[in-house]
C-alpha cells in the first residue's frame, strides 16, 4: 500500500559537503519539523522561550521548538535549567539524593518521548569521599512530543484546530559545598496549537503522472 511513498527525513551537510547527521522517521506520517532539526543540532538556535519559572537556587526558563503543529509532526519542550556558581543537582541514577528529573503529564493525542538529558559531570565530596554524577551551571532537558496522527483526531480538529496544555513537573535536589537543600517541585507548563492538515490537492498541472 506505502509502494513508492515519499519518505520525510534530513540530511546536515556540512561546508566540505560531508553529511554530518541524519535524521529519517519509519512511518510516513510522522515527521520533524525544520525547527525540531534546528534544536537538535544547535540547542542556542532552535527554541522560541515561552515562559520563566520561579525556582528555588536556579533559574528556569522554558523553551519549545514549535508553537504550531499538526497530525504526525514532533516538536521538543525544553527546560532550561541555569545554577550559581558552587551549585549543583544530582544527575539520574545517582543513588542516596534525589536526582532531577523532568515529569510531563500524559496528554491525550499526544505522544510523550522519553526525556533526554546532558553527559553529567562526576563531583568529589570530601565530606562523606563519595563520587556522585551531578550537573552544574548551564544545562538543557528536552523531551520530544508526537502529535497523533490518526484519522479520527485530524477529524476532530476543525478549522481552527486545538490548543493543547501540556503540564508537568522538575524535580530536583540542589546542593553547595555546605549545605544539601530539601528536595523541592516547581510546575511547568507548555502550550501547542494544533491544527488540521492541509488536504488541497496540488493544480493539475503539477501533480505527478
Amino acid at each position: 500500500m506505502q509502494k513508492g511513498f515519499a519518505r520525510p527525513g534530513y540530511f546536515f551537510i556540512d561546508p566540505n559537503g560531508i553529511i554530518r547527521e541524519k535524521f529519517f522517521e519509519a512511518k510516513y506520517r510522522e515527521r520533524l519539523t525544520g525547527n525540531t532539526i534546528v534544536s537538535k543540532l544547535f540547542p542556542e538556535l532552535g527554541q522560541e522561550v515561552t515562559g520563566t519559572v520561579e525556582a528555588p537556587h536556579l533559574q528556569l526558563a522554558l523553551e519549545q521548538s514549535d508553537s504550531i503543529g499538526v497530525p504526525g509532526t514532533r516538536i521538543t519542550l525544553v527546560a532550561e535549567v541555569r545554577l550559581p556558581p558552587d551549585v549543583h543537582v544530582y544527575a539520574p541514577g545517582t543513588q542516596g539524593y534525589r536526582p532531577i528529573q523532568l515529569v510531563i503529564e500524559p496528554v491525550p493525542q499526544l505522544e510523550l518521548k522519553p526525556a533526554v538529558y546532558p553527559p553529567s559531570k562526576t563531583l568529589f565530596l570530601p565530606a562523606i569521599k563519595e563520587r556522585v554524577p551531578v550537573f552544574e551551571g548551564m544545562f538543557h532537558i528536552s523531551q520530544d512530543v508526537k502529535v497523533s496522527s490518526g484519522s479520527e483526531f485530524w477529524g476532530s480538529l476543525g478549522k481552527d484546530g486545538k490548543i493543547f496544555t501540556i503540564t508537568g513537573k522538575l524535580e530536583y535536589q540542589a546542593c553547595d559545598k555546605t549545605i544539601c537543600y530539601l528536595p523541592t517541585s516547581v510546575p511547568v507548563k507548555w502550550e501547542l496549537h494544533v491544527f488540521p492538515l492541509d488536504r488541497t490537492r496540488a493544480p493539475v498541472n503539477i501533480r505527478h503522472r
